[in-house]
């Protein structure tokens, strides 16, 4: 009877050790806040007034990162899927609803930003494109 409930425990424990190890690592060099810098006809001026960003700090749940934005008005949220190879899907897009004088940057970021099928990360840049050729690049908020 000891070794089937021995038996028995050392399954379980195995079994929740695997479990254990099947949780995605965080990735440091993705998961922070990116400022954006270079967006369509948008200066880079007009980009940092706005305090445009989006932050991939939030939580991961099965290789999922649940991630932020804001353009100068309204907070963005979204769920973003980081894949081997460069590949990104960007889900779920919603935002708060404020009417504010200059909703410019934020409609055509809205627009834009689901279409994202590719990224890199190169140093402390992050660039996000689509199959058309659209881009969006951002550096690391915590890069001095």
């Amino acid at each position: 009877m000891k070794k089937i409930i021995l038996s028995f425990f050392t399954v379980l424990l195995l079994g929740a050790a695997a479990g254990c190890s099947a949780i995605p690592e965080k990735n440091p060099a993705l998961q922070r806040q990116w400022m954006l810098v270079t967006f369509g006809s948008f200066s880079k001026d007009e980009l940092i007034k706005n305090k445009a960003e989006v932050n991939l700090t939030g939580a991961m749940d099965k290789g999922k990162i649940k991630g932020t934005a804001y353009m100068g008005c309204n907070n963005m949220f979204f769920t973003s899927e980081f894949k081997k190879g460069g590949k990104v899907k960007v889900s779920g897009v919603g935002s708060t609803l404020k009417a504010c004088k200059n909703m410019e940057l934020e409609t055509a970021f809205g627009q834009k930003f689901d279409k994202m099928t590719h990224y890199s990360i190169e140093g402390h840049f992050l660039t996000l494109s689509d199959d058309s050729g659209n881009s969006m690049k951002f550096i690391a908020a915590d890069w001095d």
